[in-house]
């Protein structure tokens, strides 16, 4: 599934605090009632990138945000800045005197590289530093906004900023230190095949129609529809497939699902947003719940 997953589904700290003008409340990926030790906590599948017309968020889910002690988010997209410019730095830029990350590419990717940060109008000098990783990401983040959905109107971000216009607690599941290290620990040759695949995916419109196919399921909340995505995510075989299965969902959901069975140990009532591929699928989230002793409804 390439580089549309990575940015949808796991929290990719471009993030900005952006408005959201008000549309039809409706039912929105995917939704979930756990409970244990006469505890409760709702699961809603997220992504990270938004449209104007996704809010407000259907009632069942402001409900339980307005019921919550606690909103658990992957990382907060509008948490300690400072923490995001050092993660930056630390997993997604080169030393001084490395890089560019172009450096990395056979001669054809370098043209084709330049081809597409002429089409999103960015300035050679302001990605000279960033490694091939951060730099897919980066470009996917530009043909996600060329799609019409935007990171600063990310449903992270926009629960985020709901959660603090009622002065109620935000907490990190994980951290975005953390999660970027997940892409720096590629090696550099693995680094620029994730570049290369991200680069063909996006030339040839592959990105685009899946990012429809994608924001398709997760408006309408069509469950069938996410289901198919996880097992096309599976069932991918490019080194960008078995990165995001293997690394980013399947690497992550245990952490995850441990973290919720602790969260619902202490919060009576509380709202866990994630990213919706964690909530389908085998090994899933929920799947991995239940086999902690957790009560898993699914909601929709």
């Amino acid at each position: 599934m390439r580089r549309q997953i990575i940015v949808m589904f796991c929290s990719l700290f471009l993030l900005l605090p952006g408005a959201a003008q008000a549309g039809t409340a409706v039912d929105r990926g995917a939704l979930f009632k756990l409970e244990q030790g006469g505890h409760t906590a709702y699961l809603f599948g997220t992504i990270h990138v938004g449209a104007a017309d996704f809010y407000p968020l259907e009632p069942r889910v402001m409900q339980a945000l307005q019921r919550a002690t606690v909103l658990a988010l992957e990382v907060d997209p509008l948490g300690d800045p400072a923490k995001i410019v050092q993660a930056v730095r630390e997993h997604g830029m080169y030393a001084r005197g490395g890089g560019p990350a172009s450096a990395e590419l056979p001669v054809e990717y370098r043209q084709r590289l330049a081809r597409l940060l002429r089409r999103y109008a960015i300035d050679d000098g302001a990605v000279a530093a960033m490694k091939p990783w951060m730099l897919a990401s980066l470009l996917t983040v530009s043909e996600f906004a060329a799609q019409g959905y935007q990171a600063s109107l990310a449903v992270d971000s926009w629960l985020s900023q709901q959660a603090r216009e009622r002065k109620l607690p935000v907490l990190e599941l994980e951290s975005v230190g953390g999660q970027m290290a997940l892409f720096s620990g590629m090696s550099a040759a693995e680094q620029a095949l994730f570049l290369q695949e991200g680069i063909a995916a996006i030339e040839d419109q592959e990105q685009a129609a899946q990012a429809r196919e994608i924001t398709d399921a997760w408006r309408k909340a069509d469950a069938a529809a996410l289901e198919a995505l996880a097992r096309k995510a599976a069932d991918d075989g490019t080194f960008s497939g078995r990165f995001v299965q293997q690394v980013l969902l399947d690497g992550r959901n245990p952490a995850l699902a441990d973290n919720i069975v602790k969260l619902l140990a202490r919060e009576k009532n509380s709202l866990v947003a994630i990213g919706v591929l964690h909530l389908v699928g085998t090994n899933s989230v929920p799947e991995l719940l239940k086999q902690r002793g957790v009560a898993v409804e699914r909601i929709y």
